[in-house]
């Protein structure tokens, strides 16, 4: 496969994945836990069955902007999962509280996810400046630094997908122990389409790092 090919199968594995992860939302958007419980319940009885009864948990703005922030140590919910009744919402929510309960817990990866993360983002705002530079200057070792520094993004996304899978695995636990396993199911189809958004970041992230190997290893030959 030829650099075009790459770069067009690196835009669209992303696209796929987040084209099924909306298509999965939106069906369980429609239809109602058993319960009738809301994001946000669902949220606080997690959180006060996992010792966390002083956690915040307020809306936030946008769509599926939801996520927990450790800093603060508060887990947003956008308006659809704060207010929602569906199973969407429930499965969202106790998704973001698989993530408080990891950070309580000090989970490895969640760990080493915080810890580079500072790295990772000056590293990749810088990347591909450096790749230009190198390009200009003619300069291989910069070029491989530039790789290097894009390569970061992917060690990111790969110690993510622990943290994202160990989240839903947690999440889907408590979903049981509320008594509201009608809607296991349901809810391990959605948070699995979602999980697929992560592993489909790490494949696109890979075949650019595998596109910009070629295209400067093929500049050097000629």
């Amino acid at each position: 496969m030829d650099n075009i090919g790459l770069y067009f199968l690196a835009l669209i594995i992303p696209l796929i994945a987040q084209i099924y992860v909306s298509s999965t939302y939106r069906k369980f958007k429609n239809i109602s836990n058993n319960k009738e419980l809301t994001g946000f319940e669902v949220a606080r009885k997690i959180l006060d069955k996992n010792g966390l009864k002083d956690m915040y948990i307020v809306e936030t703005g946008g769509n599926l902007t939801d996520h927990y922030d450790p800093g603060r140590k508060t887990i947003k919910l956008s308006s659809d999962i704060f207010h929602g009744t569906s199973i969407a919402s429930i499965a969202v929510a106790a998704h973001e509280c698989g993530h408080a309960i990891q950070d309580k817990d000090g989970y490895i990866f969640m760990r080493i996810r915080s810890f580079i993360f500072p790295i990772v983002s000056l590293g990749t705002k810088f990347a591909y400046i450096v790749l230009v530079i190198g390009l200009i200057m003619s300069a291989m070792n910069l070029i491989w630094l530039g790789i290097i520094l894009v390569g970061l993004g992917l060690v990111f996304q790969l110690v993510t997908l622990p943290v994202e899978f160990d989240a839903s695995k947690r999440a889907l636990n408590e979903i049981k122990s509320l008594s509201i396993s009608d809607d296991y199911e349901g809810s391990k189809t959605m948070l699995t389409a979602a999980a697929l958004t992560y592993v489909a970041g790490v494949l696109s992230s890979a075949l650019e790092i595998f596109r910009l190997i070629l295209i400067f290893t093929d500049d050097r030959r000629n």
